[in-house]
């Protein structure tokens, strides 16, 4: 089989930075989300509505879903995904917030064990 006909697993890494300015939107769409869901179990949707009331970061993360990010793409099946979300405290003109810190640490530490 050549190259081209076996598959090949890419990870493609994205950080988003994003600034919700209408919390009671997010937690409401988010809310919306889960009652709709007929596939999550009843003590888990408790948890969940909780969670995203409690927390705006906890939200957006029911609202994000990583297929949306690569269902379209022609000659792509999302294999796996995991994803996570968290307030930071962001200064888009500090000379120390970017976006490849993650990176650097990373390739620093490649560089050390060789």
């Amino acid at each position: 089989m050549s190259t081209t006909e076996t598959s090949q697993f890419v990870r493609l890494r994205v950080e988003l930075v994003v600034e919700v300015d209408d919390v009671e939107a997010v937690t409401g769409a988010a809310l919306r989300r889960i009652s709709g869901d007929p596939d999550m179990p009843a003590d888990e949707r408790v948890h969940a509505e909780n969670a995203v009331t409690e927390d705006t970061a906890e939200a957006l993360a029911y609202l994000v879903d990583p297929f949306d990010l690569v269902g379209d793409v022609p000659g792509v099946e999302l294999a796996q995904a995991s994803w996570s979300s968290e307030g930071i405290d962001y200064d888009p003109d500090s000379p120390e917030w970017g976006l490849d810190e993650d990176d650097d640490r990373e390739d620093e530490e490649e560089d050390r064990l060789g």
